[in-house]
Formats: structure tokens, sequence, C-alpha cells
């Protein structure tokens, strides 16, 4: 369901009633406009004598856009315009604007306040708000995320997940951080405790997070399937095992005896039990991980795990890959591994890219508006993203493509790169993700193969080579709006 179609389906009671009135008057209803940041002047397609109402979405929620505080209309060009200072459309999406046309066959003129027309209108609009209402309730009663009671019950029934009622204790688990260990440390739903010999599993039902600094935190927990009543009253420091260790946690206890629920299991909770029970289904293990980045159009390079010969050997609760893949689709992988890593395991991916700032100055078209400006810059970096995106593994970035590719921008009248600056991955150390090493030694000149001047920058004769040590590594852009000046043309 995308942004537009939550505009038609969520459709407020007031809403449907104007487009109703609107129609039986010979007006027309929900006409599409697609919204541009750098255009507030909108002409609509028939000539009206007045708007009606204009609806879209704006920060991402259905919105009603007022008159005369969001938008005007003029009957003489037959135009809306939206205001400065008002709230405008997301950009970019389509805004529906019902008006009356000027001339209209209808013969109902009156849809005020208590006129038959009216009356039968808002009895039908409040019928279909009603159906709309019900349309969007089932489709909500589908999804983990947002079915609610009894729908969640059959949707976890898939997993073999069964809502706890109060029959199974609860109490408070205490965790403990290692000596040594700094930095927070997130304990998630759904790690699985037990006694000392094992008699009795709980289950943590919500997440917490021992912040920097922090000793130890109490995490709520509930005695597992299996273990109803009073098998799941246990006392005082009898919960002392982790089936699941968590990485940086020392050991647990309660340090109170767990009591009998006041409560069944409420929605959240189930939740998060839910996708837990997913992520241990037949995951956690490297032939896993490299299961789901291969089907990501990944090639897993090294693996770093604690049962890896030394000169691979990780931390204990730490996995670290290499991996070889385009730089666009390294979220989706990394997204991936951690719905499938063990809970409580820190994994973390390295790729081998080329980084690439390139700081551009640009002249644009005079008099275009402060948003439009900051439009323009983001089509800037969008551009250069393409031209990337369509290099693989050893590809150099060339400096006149680059080039070539800003002055495409709408807009844009010319532009100079300034200067480029360059970084590589820092694969020295698997556990220091993200860690980079600048190397303006792969930013060479076209012509000479040598270091390029500031010249051949500006004129775009270079190339970052994206061969490192004789290895093919990826040119992955690393860029903002904060690294593109504009000028306007004449300043």
């Amino acid at each position: 369901m995308n942004g537009d179609t939550v505009t038609l389906i969520h459709r407020p009671f007031g809403d449907l009633v104007d487009d109703i009135l609107t129609s039986v008057v010979g007006g027309v209803v929900n006409e599409p406009i697609r919204f541009d940041i750098k255009v507030f002047s909108y002409p609509l397609a028939e000539p009206a004598a007045a708007v009606r109402g204009i609806t879209g979405t704006a920060g991402g929620v259905p919105r009603t856009f007022l008159l005369e505080i969001d938008f005007i209309f003029s009957p003489a060009t037959n135009v809306v315009t939206w205001l400065d200072d008002g709230t405008k459309p997301d950009d970019p999406s389509t805004f529906f604007v019902d008006y009356f046309r000027v001339e209209s066959r209808s013969p109902i003129s009156d849809i005020n306040v208590g006129s038959v027309t009216r009356t039968l209108s808002e009895a039908i609009g409040r019928e279909i708000a009603t159906v709309y209402e019900q349309i969007n309730l089932a489709y909500l009663s589908a999804f983990v995320d947002t079915a609610t009671g009894k729908s969640l019950d059959y949707v976890v029934s898939i997993l073999d997940v069964v809502r706890k009622t109060a029959e199974f204790a609860e109490g408070l688990v205490t965790f403990f951080r290692s000596p040594g260990v700094d930095g927070n440390i997130t304990i998630p739903a759904g790690i699985r405790l037990t006694t000392a010999t094992g008699a009795v599993v709980f289950t943590s039902t919500q997440p917490r997070t021992l912040q920097r600094g922090q000793v130890r935190i109490d995490v709520p927990v509930r005695a597992d399937v299996g273990f109803a009543g009073d098998a799941g009253l246990v006392p005082a420091g009898a919960i002392s095992q982790m089936a699941q260790p968590v990485a940086g946690i020392e050991r647990v206890s309660n340090l109170d005896p767990t009591i009998r629920a006041a409560a069944d299991e409420t929605d959240d909770e189930l939740r998060l039990r839910a996708k837990a029970a997913l992520r241990a289904l037949g995951k956690a293990t490297l032939a896993a991980l490299d299961r789901v980045i291969r089907e990501g159009r990944g090639t897993p390079v090294e693996f770093f795990d604690p049962n890896s010969p030394p000169d691979h050997r990780s931390a204990p609760g730490t996995v670290t890959v290499v991996v070889d893949a385009e730089p666009e689709r390294l979220p989706s992988l990394l997204a991936a591994v951690h719905d499938t890593r063990a809970a409580g395991v820190l994994a973390t991916l390295l790729a081998r890219y080329v980084f690439i700032t390139p700081r551009i100055t640009a002249t644009i078209t005079p008099r275009i508006s402060a948003p439009g400006k900051t439009q323009i810059g983001l089509d800037v970096v969008a551009a250069l993203q393409a031209y990337v995106d369509g290099l693989t593994a050893g590809d150099p970035a060339d400096g006149a493509a680059m080039l070539a590719a800003v002055r495409a921008v709408a807009d844009v009248t010319t532009a100079t790169i300034v200067d480029v600056v360059v970084a590589r991955a820092d694969l020295s150390d698997p556990l220091a993700a993200g860690a980079r090493q600048p190397d303006r030694s792969l930013l060479v000149s076209t012509a000479s193969g040598g270091p390029a001047t500031d010249a051949e920058i500006e004129a775009g004769t270079f190339r970052v080579s994206a061969t490192v040590a004789g290895e093919d590594w990826w040119i992955a852009l690393d860029m903002s709006g904060a690294d593109i000046h504009l000028e306007d043309a004449g300043a």
C-alpha cells in the first residue's frame, strides 16, 4: 500500500460527504495532480468556479489542506497556488482536488446543512465510511505488527505460537554486565532462561538495553510453554542459566521469586515472542548466514567467528562476514543477516568498497525557491548514485562521466568537481565495522596515470581506481546535499 493508495483508503466521513456533494452538483471529484516541490502553481483540468477541497499526504499521513491557509485558488487563472508558509503535500506525491465546474448541468444546487441533498449524502457517506474502516481493519488484521486480539492469535498460530494466559508465572530476572565490557548491551525479547537444572524454562517478554556505565538491569520474564501453573513458581535465585548467551552479559539471577501473572500476555508481548520464534527457525548458523547473503546476491569472502582458526577468530558472541556485494545491496544484506543471526549475537558485515565524496559547485537557473534548491541538490546526488550503481567490481569512477551526470540534472546549467575525497574500507580489523582509511593514491589522472592535479579534477580528466592490492573492489558513493554548492546563474 503506497502513499497515494493510503489517501484513498483512509477516507474520513467528512471527506466522503464532500465528495458526494461535489459530485451531485456536477463538480469534479478527486482530480489527481502530481506535486513537485519546485512548482507552487497548478492549473486545473477544467474551468472551475471554486475549489471545495484538496486532500493528500503531508508528513506521511493523510491530510485535508485548507483554503487561504495552505493554498489559494484564482477562478480568473484557474490555478491552485500553494502558499509559502502553509502546509504542502509530500514531494513527490499526488494530491486530489474537488472543485465546482463553471457551467454545471446538475438540477441540484442546495447542499447546505439541513437540505434534503445533504441529509441523504451524509447517510450514504456514513455507510461508505464504515465499509472503508472494515476493509482497512481486515487488511491490518493480516500482519503481526498491526493485528490485535483474536486476529493476532490467528496470525501467530502459523508459527505454533499461542498466547500465554495468566496461568503462566511471571517475574524479573537481573542481567549482570561482564567485567571490562563497555558500551550499550541490547537484551532482546525471547531470550530463553532456565533454572540451574534446566527443569523450568522462562523467556524474556520485553527488550531492554543495559546502558553504558550500568552494571545490571531487570528484565521481565514469563514461564515458557509447558510450564503453566505451579511449575512456573520458583524461588529467588533459581533462574541462573541462559540458554542463549548474550554478548557482554556475565550471569543472570532472579532476586525475587516468580509470582502468578495478573493478566494474559499482551498483544505487544505476543508479537515479540512470535518474531523471536520466527528468528529461531533453522537460523543462527554460519551456513544460514552464508545462505541469506547469497540469496541477496552477495558473495561471502571471509568469516570471523569464535570457532574459526586463530587468524579468523572473533570474540565470543560476535561474528563478522567480509562480503563482495554491490553497495546498494549492502543495507538489505545487513537486514537479512540481523534477521538470521542468533539473538544476542553481534553480527557485522564488511565490504570491499572504495568510498568517494565529490565536492561540487553548480550553477543553476535563477530565482528558484529554497525548497527547490534543496531538491536540486538531492537530484544531483541521485544522478551520481545512478552512475555509480551502474559500475561493477573493479570499474573505476570516471570524472568526465560524473560531470556529465551532474550537468544533465534539470535546472543545472554548468557544474565543476572541485575535489574528491577518497577512502577505502578498513579490513585489517574485522571488529572495526565501518572503519575507513583515506587513500588519495586511488585518485589518478586519466592522461598520465599519476596523481590527479587540482586542475585535472576540475576538468574531469581523472578517475578513481577500484583496484586495491590487485583485487577488484566496488566504488561506493558517500555524499549528501552538504557536498554541493549551488549558485544562481548571473549572480
